[in-house]
């Protein structure tokens, strides 16, 4: 169990360095996209496109959150954090969630003030050069997204998963920016302003994501129903009775399991083995699990489903 245990902390330190390596890949390509957009704004005198390198600099912002947070986020337990810093990786993903809905109140904010200030936007010139150069950024940012999306789902994480969301409301901004422009270019000055809003609501949907997914692990939610864990542990030659079964953590990450079991051998050295196999069948079922179980005398057995009850609140 320790060589387990030993090669489970070897593998997570290496999937800590492989997000770290593609926050590093995704930050040089958001600064790229800042830095034209930015330009781009200037040159035009577009007040939209200028918001929307804003909302670049988000994302630019949240790729240095996320090194952050994994620096944070070392998965070798300590004296102070006996359970490891995985959750630093969660209140990551929680600040990129911030950060989105706070460019969803900027973008709306500045839609707002187009409506009820539209003199401003006479000034505004654009050319095919500008066009060309928005759809290079926009290429760019449905890449770094697609990279992100699928090394998140590779390595099972969060804060990838979440950063790529980030990342791909920037593509629907930049989509409505260029629609936007060349809207202005026929004439159509109120196109810019309804898609702005538009793209608002996909902004906000990408945050309330976010918040749905980290949230359960930051509040201990139970991680995988008890009468789950039940199952594969009565299913395991030897144990007579387990119950007061409680689990938080993430499914495909990292899950910390409690529980109290009754085991037929009387013996502390074969009564260790059946809690051993215990470990292994949930290890083999659910991935990475600690399991911490705690034997009680032969005589004491509790009904099984006693502990799926709810208890009572007076």
């Amino acid at each position: 169990m320790e060589n387990y245990k030993h090669h489970s902390n070897s593998e997570l330190q290496k999937r800590q360095d492989s997000i770290q390596q593609v926050l590093y890949i995704t930050l040089g390509l958001n600064l790229i996209v800042l830095e034209t957009k930015f330009c781009l704004g200037l040159a035009t005198g577009s007040l939209s496109l200028l918001a929307d390198a804003l909302h670049s600099f988000t994302d630019s912002a949240s790729n240095v959150v996320g090194l952050i947070a994994m620096r944070l986020a070392n998965p070798k337990p300590d004296w102070d954090h006996p359970y490891g810093h995985s959750k630093f990786e969660s209140l990551g993903a929680l600040a990129i969630a911030g950060f989105l809905i706070v460019t969803c109140l900027e973008i709306l904010r500045s839609a707002v003030e187009r409506i009820f200030a539209t003199q401003g936007t006479e000034s505004l010139t654009v050319d095919n050069l500008d066009l060309l150069l928005m759809i290079g950024v926009l290429i760019i940012n449905i890449g770094v997204a697609i990279y992100e999306k699928n090394r998140g789902k590779a390595l099972r994480s969060t804060l990838l998963l979440a950063d790529a969301r980030h990342t791909l409301s920037d593509v629907w901004v930049t989509i409505a920016i260029l629609i936007g422009l060349v809207g202005v270019q026929q004439g159509w000055l109120w196109l810019d302003t309804i898609l702005t809003f538009v793209v608002a609501g996909f902004i906000f949907h990408s945050a309330w994501e976010v918040l749905q997914e980290n949230i359960p692990s930051l509040t201990d939610r139970v991680a995988i129903p008890a009468k789950d864990i039940l199952e594969v542990t009565m299913g395991v030659y030897g144990v007579l009775n387990c119950h007061s079964i409680t689990s938080r953590g993430k499914l495909e990450h990292e899950i910390f399991i409690e529980m109290h079991m009754v085991v037929a051998p009387q013996d502390i050295k074969t009564a260790h083995a059946v809690t051993e196999e215990v470990e292994r069948k949930l290890q083999e079922k659910y991935g990475l699990v600690h399991v911490t179980i705690h034997l009680e005398p032969y005589e004491y057995i509790e009904p099984l489903e006693s502990h799926l009850q709810k208890p009572q609140i007076n």
